[in-house]
């Protein structure tokens, strides 16, 4: 905890005058952000330093594998698809991009072929990767860089099951964009919604 502290002393002493005015402003006006981007918690890929945003310009939504499952009525605690419904109907966001990411844990795990446990609720998330995991060779030498990938486009085929993403799409005009960024190298990939396939950004 110490070292998170000191991080933020001297964020308060070299950070935060450049940035008094622009929350100052956030604090009075709201918050506006036009993307909504779903992430992995990944300690390593964070959306803010990925894309050199400032305060208020991200609305981001972080998890194992950076999924959002399909759309259901089912009662519980949707913790994504709140994030998801608020970013769409009240911030009303312009994009959600869903950003994949390149030796991520999650698909890794889901292509491990140990029993699932059905109190995990890591075990329980990451089935929702099995529809991917049908679509490629699980056993092939890149077989998680194949999953990875998919996985991106799975997550775009069930944001689109929401209703409400449906509507803005058909009314406003929401976007919907799959991406891949590289631990090691740093590169970003887009997927190309023509093609199908990602390709890097230049």
């Amino acid at each position: 905890m110490e070292h998170l502290l000191d991080g933020y002393r001297i964020y308060r002493e070299k950070r935060w005058p450049e940035l008094r005015a622009l929350h100052r402003s956030l604090a009075q006006r709201g918050q506006a952000p036009k993307t909504l981007v779903i992430a992995c918690a990944d300690s390593r890929v964070d959306p803010a330093t990925i894309f050199n945003a400032d305060p208020g310009e991200l609305f981001v939504v972080r998890n194992v594998a950076n999924l959002a499952p399909p759309f259901e009525e089912a009662p519980g605690f949707h913790g994504v698809s709140a994030a998801i419904e608020f970013a769409v109907t009240q911030l009303k966001v312009d994009h959600v991009l869903v950003m994949g990411h390149a030796q991520c844990g999650g698909v890794a795990a889901a292509l491990d072929d140990r029993p699932r446990n059905p109190y995990s609720f890591l075990d329980s998330w990451i089935s929702l990767l099995d529809t991917a995991k049908s679509r490629i060779e699980p056993h092939a030498h890149d077989a998680t860089t194949q999953l990875e990938y998919e996985s991106i486009r799975v997550t775009l085929e069930n944001l689109r099951t929401f209703p409400f993403v449906a509507e803005a799409i058909e009314k406003r005009g929401l976007n919907l964009i799959g991406a891949r960024y590289g631990v090691a190298d740093g590169g970003l990939e887009l997927l190309n919604t023509v093609t199908g396939q990602f390709e890097p950004v230049v």
